[in-house]
């Protein structure tokens, strides 16, 4: 893995809106790892990545909250993954753009 790659665990979790959007939340350490690995590449407080879980890959940007990260996980991902509410995931990210 090169500087900017990671590889860690994190639960999939829910946050309710006008409709549900589900995200895995980025261990603290990691966070604060890949804020070092961003730096100059964020926009809005938000980090370009591609990230990796399972046999899916997929480009999105991390959310920045209470000082980690979250990543977006498209419907297409979890359906094809079939990822569940407080599951807990193995996913490899990498910050910035292919």
């Amino acid at each position: 893995m090169s500087a900017m790659d990671f590889e860690f665990e994190g639960p999939v979790i829910e946050w309710r809106g006008p409709a549900p959007f589900y995200f895995v939340r980025v261990p603290e350490e990691e966070s604060e790892d890949i804020k070092l690995a961003a730096k100059g590449m964020e926009y809005w407080g938000q980090v370009p990545v591609v990230v990796r879980i399972e046999d899916a890959e997929f480009t999105t940007a991390l959310f920045p909250k209470d000082g980690r990260y979250l990543i977006p996980l498209k419907d297409v991902v979890r359906k094809q993954v079939g990822i569940q509410l407080d599951e807990v995931l193995t996913v490899a990210l990498n910050v910035g753009r292919p």
